[in-house]
């Protein structure tokens, strides 16, 4: 099956929820205040609970309580909101796309360590909106789920083939596409903002690595993931490819203090989120 199979199948069988696409053309009015945005969120009692729970939480390390919706948007911003929203919003599309074949917790997990490990590495590279990573490490896998309930017998196959190579090699030699690609596409399908998926459709292609710094942070955070999380696998994968290390400064030492920092924090975000 082509990879626009599997596109469509994700677009018709899962919507953004409502709330998402008013914030979004909200954010993107300038006529908006920051009151019509807590309003519009703040109708939603549950996901407000869970957006000021993330706004409280060591994403952000606020030295004092965020209190209210109007306080979160004053303190982290209107972009930050709709990240948590969008990131909150993941939880539902997984469970949509729960497989037998998949172990959800495990993914889920690993996305979320991924999304830590790449919200670091941005706010150690001052990149503005390090949230924004957060969120890509979390979604840039989504699409290893809708493959897998769309067609089970192909996924099976690919799972038990026995593997050599990096996981999106042998995503290519298998499918002809990446997860990644795959996942950014639908993300675009979606609506979502070009912020999130370009970075996530182009992880994995190195030509990219030079001009963009966006999909550089992530493609290494996914690399970090690997290296920590399938040690067996992947324990000496090369983390700065020739063509990260170009784009990308940072030592040994902000990526140890990165991955510290997912494994001490990825468990509490996983049970604020989950």
């Amino acid at each position: 099956m082509p990879l626009d199979k599997y596109v469509s199948y994700a677009a018709k069988s899962f919507t953004l929820p409502d709330i998402c696409v008013r914030l979004r053309s909200t954010l993107d009015d300038p006529r908006s205040s920051i009151e019509d945005i807590a309003v519009l969120v703040s109708a939603d009692p549950s996901l407000t609970a869970k957006v000021l729970r993330l706004a409280n939480s060591s994403l952000f390390r606020f030295p004092s309580q965020i209190a209210s919706l109007t306080k979160a948007i004053n303190v982290i911003g209107g972009e930050a909101l709709y990240n948590l929203v969008i990131a909150e919003t993941a939880t539902t599309a997984f469970k949509h796309f729960d497989t037998l074949l998949i172990d959800l917790d495990k993914h889920w997990h690993a996305s979320v360590y991924c999304g830590m490990v790449a919200k670091s590495l941005a706010m150690r590279l001052n990149i503005r909106g390090a949230e924004r990573f957060f969120v890509m490490g979390i979604l840039q896998n989504l699409s290893e789920l809708i493959i897998a309930k769309k067609e089970p017998k192909r996924y099976d196959d690919y799972r038990q083939a026995q593997k050599s190579e990096l996981p999106h090699i042998e995503q290519l030699a298998h499918f002809g596409f990446t997860f990644a690609h795959c996942s950014g596409i639908i993300l675009e399908k979606w609506h979502l903002p070009i912020g999130l998926y370009y970075p996530i459709s182009f992880m994995n292609e190195e030509a990219k690595y030079a001009s963009d710094v966006d999909i550089c942070v992530l493609a290494l955070a996914s690399r970090i993931t690997l290296s920590q999380l399938d040690k067996e696998s992947y324990a000496d994968i090369e983390l700065f490819t020739p063509e990260i290390a170009n784009t990308v400064s940072l030592d040994m030492e902000v990526i140890s203090n990165s991955i510290e920092y997912a494994e001490q924090e990825t468990a509490k975000i996983v049970s604020l989120i989950h």
